[in-house]
């Protein structure tokens, strides 16, 4: 597999909700750096932390947050830029705004995780 063909087949089985699958594609020992300033951010690694996190973002949402590509996959070596946007709902606040996922791959694995966002400030706020 290329570097985009495994970053597109997590994104599928991520959107099918097919969580097994989707982690697959990670290495047992990836890195997941969620920006901002806020209770989720940080990096978070290896596979429980990531799960762990993830789980507290469709907690928090109650299984509202979505996030959709918005262009095309773009790679330089072993990096996969992939433009996104994302929305959710976290009681009275809401969040629909565009970012950028930047993975890193390494033997047809997922070894790292940057994320971008175009207003950090309001996503803080969303996850407060």
């Amino acid at each position: 597999m290329t570097t985009k063909e495994v970053v597109t087949a997590y994104s599928v089985a991520l959107s099918q909700g097919d969580i097994p699958t989707a982690f697959s594609h990670f290495s047992p020992d990836a890195r997941w750096h969620q920006p901002g300033n806020h209770r989720l951010s940080g990096t978070k690694n290896g596979l429980d932390e990531i799960g762990k996190m993830l789980g507290e973002m469709m907690e928090i949402t109650n299984g509202s947050l979505v996030v959709n590509p918005t262009g095309d996959l773009m790679s330089n070596g072993n990096f996969v830029s992939f433009p996104v946007r994302f929305s959710g709902k976290n009681g009275e606040k809401t969040i629909d705004m565009n970012g950028v996922d930047l993975f890193e791959v390494v033997n047809e694995k997922i070894v790292q995780v940057w994320l971008f966002s175009e207003d950090q400030d309001a996503e803080d706020i969303f996850w407060s």
